[in-house]
């Protein structure tokens, strides 16, 4: 078996317990076919749709994943909607645009699952020119600076991939229903005790534009988001709380 940009080293061989992927997803058809399979053989791909209009639910559904509407538009809504629809013990979160390999994510379930840690997030490498532009690697670079202030946690990305267990995640009550989602999961969790780590993970060109951070004005708006999670006071995450029911 050979490595690809979607598909990596040949993780399957490692016995890893079955989780759920998260994928937030609008207007994302170009790249689900290339996405949707490399997710790990028995795992449950959950295509959150936040109001595609280029068929990408239903291509979704086609090709076998577990599609979830959110109406409420916003990165954390459709992340959130996603985690509230997952039923695995682990559960994972990786962008639908083809920038980031779920094929890798079985070693960030096996690390949980051995108790190295409870939160991994991916640290992006940019594998291609394009993959990460200078605005948006500049905002992270600041959030992170900020982060470290903040939580005490050294970390360089606050990338979107990353797995987690799904009662801790719950129990973090995150709120955020923006582009501040991924920092506010990591400060709660901080606050909660829960451990925090990264791991290094290729980072390809996406398809199509990004939402977020493809201009500086997206960038600038995702880390006002941001910024504004970081300004809550330490220990302010709630212990456990009552699962929201999806919509």
């Amino acid at each position: 078996m050979t490595d690809s940009p979607l598909t990596g080293p040949p993780y399957a061989r490692i016995p890893t317990p079955n989780a759920d992927v998260v994928l937030p997803c609008l207007d994302e058809a170009a790249a689900l076919p290339r996405v949707l399979g490399a997710v790990p053989d028995g795992w449950r791909a959950i295509v959150v749709d936040n109001g595609s209009t280029d068929g990408s639910a239903e291509l979704a559904r086609s090709l076998g994943a577990t599609v979830v509407h959110e109406p409420q538009r916003g990165f954390g809504a459709a992340c959130h909607a996603g985690l509230l629809a997952a039923e695995s013990e682990f559960v994972c979160f990786c962008d639908c645009d083809g920038s980031l390999d779920p094929g890798l994510l079985p070693s960030f379930v096996r690390r949980i699952a051995d108790g190295e840690t409870d939160l991994l997030l991916g640290r992006r490498r940019p594998a291609g020119r394009g993959a990460w532009p200078l605005h948006a690697r500049v905002g992270n670079f600041a959030l992170a600076r900020m982060l470290r202030r903040r939580a005490g946690l050294r970390l360089h990305d606050l990338g979107p991939m990353r797995a987690g267990r799904r009662a801790d995640l719950l129990m973090l009550g995150l709120t955020d229903r923006r582009s501040g989602y991924p920092l506010q999961m990591v400060v709660r969790a901080a606050d909660a005790g829960l451990r925090v780590s990264e791991t290094d993970v290729p980072y390809f060109p996406r398809s199509g534009k990004s939402k977020v951070t493809g201009t500086w004005r997206g960038t600038w708006q995702a880390v006002r988001d941001m910024r504004a999670v970081l300004q809550s006071p330490a220990g302010t995450a709630p212990g456990p709380v009552r699962p929201e029911v999806p919509r």
